[in-house]
């Protein structure tokens, strides 16, 4: 059977087999409903959704409404902060990552959810709040992905290595995604400081960087991160993670180039969703 030469041979594992195509697919999906108006319960679009809702008479939204809530703040902290633990502590485990690729791949893992939690902590700026059942489920999910990539990583041992070799330029394309990430949010962060914008949100066109050719250039390289994790692993579950996030920033990102389309009657045609000049 013909298999990728990027690629280890698929492990005699159905549970790996079985997430791979759960995490492509729900993550394929959500993107699609970020498409369709139908918005996880963290972005500023939930926040107006539910608003109108409720202001409009009708039941609202019912996690707003009656569910357990808390500050954004720490909403993202606890979705982040799993994943960050699971990935510090496989260096812990016996055997657990053995070898330079899998070594890189839990430090690289473990740096992207630290870099997350430090801005939530220290760059980003919230208003309102988060259902912590959304909190809960966003947490598991970053965990459960992030344990099974780095299992995955160990089953690979002992298979036959990749005939390509993405490992280093893996490493890179990480670190092109952190920095970059970091870069825009930053810029967003310093938007919000600037106030004015939408109401008391504060909600203005972002503007430097590779704000001036597509919306939304952090899930950019946010994505061009996953792919680093995927080229580093080289494991197809790797793969169809990086590959679901893609597909789901993608979708909120054309969802955001909308907003601010509504928002602001200046908004310039010529900026793009996602990739410059592209989508």
């Amino acid at each position: 059977m013909w298999w990728p030469p990027f690629l280890y041979p698929p492990p005699a594992s159905a549970y790996v087999a079985a997430m791979s195509a759960v995490s492509l697919a729900s993550m394929a999906n959500a993107g699609l409903a970020e498409l369709r108006g139908r918005h996880m319960a963290y972005s500023k679009f939930w926040h107006v959704v539910a608003a109108g809702s409720t202001a409009g008479g009708g039941k609202g939204n019912g996690k707003q409404a009656g569910g357990a809530l808390l500050r954004s703040r720490d909403g993202m902290l606890v979705a982040y902060a799993p994943a960050l633990l699971a990935a510090a502590a496989s260096f812990a485990v016996p055997g657990a990552v053995v070898g330079a690729r899998a070594q890189l791949l839990s430090a690289a893992l473990a740096a992207h959810f630290l870099k997350r939690i430090l801005e939530v902590l220290f760059v980003h700026r919230y208003s309102g709040s988060m259902p912590l059942d959304t909190a809960a489920t966003i947490g598991c999910s970053y965990l459960l992905s992030t344990a099974t990539m780095i299992y995955a990583q160990h089953l690979s041992r002992g298979l036959p290595e990749p005939p390509v070799d993405l490992l280093y330029p893996g490493v890179l394309l990480v670190a092109v995604g952190l920095a970059g990430n970091f870069y825009h949010h930053y810029l967003l962060s310093r938007l919000r400081a600037d106030g004015g914008g939408d109401g008391d949100k504060g909600y203005k066109i972002p503007r430097g960087g590779l704000f001036e050719l597509v919306t939304c250039p952090h899930y950019l390289f946010e994505i061009l991160g996953f792919f680093g994790f995927a080229m580093i692993a080289q494991t197809a579950y790797a793969l169809a993670v990086a590959t679901g996030t893609a597909a789901y920033l993608a979708g909120r990102s054309c969802a955001t180039r909308r907003w601010y389309e509504s928002k602001f009657e200046e908004f310039p045609a010529r900026i793009k969703a996602l990739v410059p000049y592209l989508l």
